[in-house]
C-alpha cells in the first residue's frame, strides 16, 4: 500500500532535549510495579532514584564510589542522585575542594555534569570542567562525549562536532552517542553526515526514546514541504485531501498540476503526482513523476521509496531492492523501505542482510506484528532458536489471543524437539511445543496445522 503522504507546513518538528546527566548512559530500567526488586547495590541505587528517593541512592552510590572511584557509571549516578536531592551546590563545593587538594580526571567530569545542572553554569564552566577532564585522560570516550552535549545544549554546534566524533570513534559500540553528533552535523550544514549519523543509530538496537529523537531530527533534515511557497498551500492541501482523505486521485492530479504549473521545479508535486498516478495503477507515469522527483530533490530517501513500492508490485525486484537500499541509505528511519528490503533479501535467502533489515524495522516499529514475525523467521532458518521465540513471545504476551504467533510458537518447539541430539532438551521443547499447540486447538479445534505438528511430536 503506498504511504500517505501529509503536508505539515506549521508544524516543523523540534528534536527532543538531549540532558546531560541522562543522555546515552546506557542504563537498564530499574524496578518496574510489580516487579521484583534488584538485588545488587548498583540496581538498588538505580530504583531509588527511579522513585524520586535520592536520598535512599545517596549512601550507596557514596560506597560504591569510594570502592570504585574510576567507575563513570557510578560517578555520573552519584552526581544525579546529588543533583536530584537538591545538594548540587554543596557537591560542586565538595568536588571544587577535592581538586584542589588532588585533582583527577573523574571529579573534573563529575565537576562538569554538577555545573550543567545549574542554569547560569551549564555554559562555560561546565565546558571547562570537561575540558579539564579529558586534558587528564584523553582517551576517555565519556569525557568526549559529555563536552560535546554540553557545547551542542548551549548551542556551540561547529565546536561540539570535534569532541562528539571524539567520542563515537573511541566507543564505536555505544550507537545512540550518534544523536548527539548527528544534530551538531545538521545544525554546521552537514546533512549527509548528520544522515549517516543516524544510519548507525537505526542499525545498533536504539531505544524506543532514541527512535523518537532520530524521526524527529530527520524531519528536520529531510522535510519535503520546506520549500512549499506560501501561495500554493491552500491548493496543495486540496490536492493532499483528494489523495488521500477523498480516495479522489483523478482530482488529486488536477490540483497538483495546477500548482506544478507555476512552480514546476518543486520536487514534492512530482511526488504526490506519481502516487497519484499510482492509485490509478498507470505504472508508466508514476515511475516518470517519482523519477522527476528525485532529479530534483536527489536527496530525499522517500522518493526511492515510492520507486521501489512501484518496482516491487511490477515484479522487479532488482530494481525494487536498489530503491529502498537508496531510500534507507538517504532517510534511515523510514521502517517501510527497510521491511520490503528485509522481504527482498529473504527471497534471495541471504539471511544476515534480512536479519538486519528486519532488526531495523522491529526497532523502528517494536508493534510491527509482520516485522516481528518475519524477523523471527529469519531466526529460526538460521536456527537461533531462542532469538525467534524471543520475538514471538513478545506478541503472544502482549496479545494473548493471537493465533497465529501461538501457533507459530508451537511449531517452533516442534522444530527443535525434531532436530534435538539431546533427550532432556528434546522432552522440555515438546512439553512446550505441545502446550501451545494445544491451545491453538483449544481457539481453533480445526487447525490442520496444529493437528499434524501435535501428531508428529506423539510419533517421536
Amino acid at each position: 500500500m503506498t504511504p500517505a503522504f501529509r503536508f505539515r507546513p506549521w508544524a516543523r518538528a523540534t528534536v527532543l532535549g538531549l540532558g546531560l546527566l541522562a543522555a546515552g548512559c546506557g542504563h537498564t530500567s530499574a524496578t518496574k510495579m510489580g516487579a521484583a526488586a534488584p538485588t545488587d547495590e548498583r540496581s538498588r541505587a538505580r530504583a531509588y532514584l527511579e522513585e524520586n528517593q535520592p536520598q535512599k541512592a545517596l549512601g550507596i552510590l557514596a560506597d560504591l564510589h569510594a570502592r570504585s572511584p574510576e567507575d563513570l557509571d557510578v560517578a555520573r549516578t552519584l552526581t544525579e542522585a546529588h543533583v536530584k536531592a537538591g545538594r548540587a551546590d554543596a557537591w560542586i563545593q565538595e568536588l571544587q575542594g577535592r581538586i584542589a587538594t588532588g585533582e583527577r580526571a573523574v571529579d573534573q567530569y563529575m565537576l562538569g555534569l554538577a555545573l550543567f545542572s545549574r542554569a547560569r553554569d551549564a555554559g562555560a564552566p561546565a565546558v571547562a570542567a570537561f575540558e579539564r577532564a579529558i586534558a587528564l585522560a584523553p582517551d576517555t570516550a565519556e569525557y568526549h562525549y559529555r563536552l560535546g552535549v554540553a557545547r551542542l545544549e548551549s548551542e556551540q554546534y561547529p565546536a561540539a562536532v570535534e569532541p562528539l566524533r571524539r567520542a563515537a570513534l573511541l566507543a564505536p559500540e555505544r550507537t545512540a552517542w550518534r544523536l548527539p553528533l548527528a544534530k551538531a552535523l545538521h545544525r554546521t550544514g552537514d546533512s549527509p553526515g548528520a544522515v549517516e549519523a543516524l544510519g548507525v543509530v537505526v542499525r545498533g538496537r536504539p531505544s524506543p526514546a532514541d527512535v523518537a529523537t532520530a524521526r524527529a531530527l530527520m524531519e528536520q533534515i529531510s522535510d519535503p514541504f520546506g520549500g512549499i511557497p506560501k501561495a500554493a498551500e491552500a491548493k496543495l492541501e486540496e490536492g493532499l485531501r483528494y489523495l488521500n482523505d477523498l480516495d479522489a486521485p483523478q482530482h488529486a492530479i488536477l490540483a497538483f498540476e495546477e500548482v506544478l504549473h507555476d512552480y514546476p521545479d518543486l520536487a514534492v508535486l512530482h511526488s504526490l503526482l506519481g502516487l497519484a498516478y499510482q492509485r490509478l495503477d498507470d505504472a508508466g507515469r508514476a515511475v516518470d513523476e517519482f523519477k522527476q522527483a528525485i532529479e530534483r530533490a536527489p536527496r530525499d530517501g522517500k522518493n526511492h521509496l515510492y520507486l521501489g513500492e512501484l518496482y516491487a508490485a511490477r515484479q522487479r525486484p532488482d530494481a525494487a531492492r536498489g530503491s529502498f537500499e537508496k531510500a534507507v541509505a538517504l532517510h534511515p528511519l523510514l521502517d517501510a523501505a527497510w521491511f520490503r528490503l528485509g522481504d527482498l533479501h529473504l527471497e534471495r535467502r541471504d539471511l544476515p542482510a534480512a536479519r538486519e533489515a528486519f532488526t531495523v524495522a522491529v526497532s523502528l516499529t517494536p508493534d510491527s506484528l509482520p516485522a516481528r514475525g518475519k524477523l523471527a523467521l529469519v531466526y529460526q532458518l538460521e536456527a537461533d532458536y531462542p532469538a525467534a521465540e524471543r520475538e514471538l513471545r513478545y506478541v503472544v504476551e502482549k496479545d494473548p489471543e493471537n493465533v497465529e504467533f501461538t501457533l507459530r510458537l508451537g511449531l517452533l518447539f516442534t522444530e527443535q524437539t525434531l532436530k534435538s541430539t539431546r533427550p532432556q532438551a528434546r522432552k522440555a521443547a515438546a512439553e512446550e511445543a505441545e502446550r501451545w499447540l494445544s491451545k491453538v486447538l483449544e481457539a481453533q479445534p480445526e487447525n490442520a496445522m496444529a493437528s499434524r505438528a501435535l501428531q508428529s511430536l506423539k510419533g517421536q
